[in-house]
């Protein structure tokens, strides 16, 4: 039986989060910290996806760049005290929900828990 170290599984999960990844057409979310409050924040921020499978700003058509780019106005905010409350507001109720992949629900699970740890130790937060 093998056995992985933190630093194996580090960097496998370094390599795993390089593969393509479909966009998620409902759009995407940036996840942030309100130390103050004590809470997670999700905002939600639409996008078109081009032919070549980029995000594109649904109003210009524009690619949305990752890097410098200037803000927007998200479409909806989420907050929660936990991973586990703000991940309830995302996908459970009446709807609609604003993701529609699973591999994007399960991608947002795991970051509102790194985020969660950071919120907890004091950490910085940065969203893969």
């Amino acid at each position: 039986m093998s056995s992985f170290s933190a630093e194996q599984r580090h960097q496998l999960d370094e390599r795993l989060s390089q593969r393509f990844i479909a966009l998620d057409p409902a759009g995407y979310f940036l996840i942030k910290l309100d130390r103050q409050a004590g809470e997670l924040i999700a905002e939600h921020y639409g996008n078109g996806i081009d032919a070549r499978g980029l995000a594109t700003d649904p109003d210009t058509g524009e690619v949305i760049s990752c890097r410098g780019a200037d803000p927007r106005a998200p479409l909806a905010v989420y907050r929660g005290r936990s991973a586990k409350e703000l991940g309830m507001a995302l996908t459970e109720g009446d709807g609609p929900f604003p993701l529609s992949r699973l591999d994007h629900a399960l991608y947002l699970g795991r970051e509102l828990q790194k985020a969660e740890r950071c919120l907890e130790d004091g950490t910085d937060y940065i969203q893969d």
